[in-house]
């Protein structure tokens, strides 16, 4: 049986320049939390978050853990 109490987690990192790209995913990284290059933001694990990082998957890093 799981231990309930651990929730997964992601730490996102911007890891790849947006210049260039279209401004819906500039709007996608910032709603992320991440507004320098090479900033990281921790996150609960969800759909929605999920979403949205494979609609820039090309610009971050992403990395699960139990908190």
């Amino acid at each position: 049986m799981r231990n309930s109490s651990k929730q997964k987690m992601l730490r996102i990192t911007y890891s790849t320049s947006s210049i260039g790209v279209e401004s819906d995913q500039k709007d996608t990284v910032r709603r992320l939390g991440l507004r320098k290059l090479g900033q990281s933001v921790e996150q609960p694990d969800s759909p929605a978050l999920r979403g949205m990082i494979h609609k820039v998957r090309h610009l971050l890093t992403v990395e699960e853990f139990e908190a």
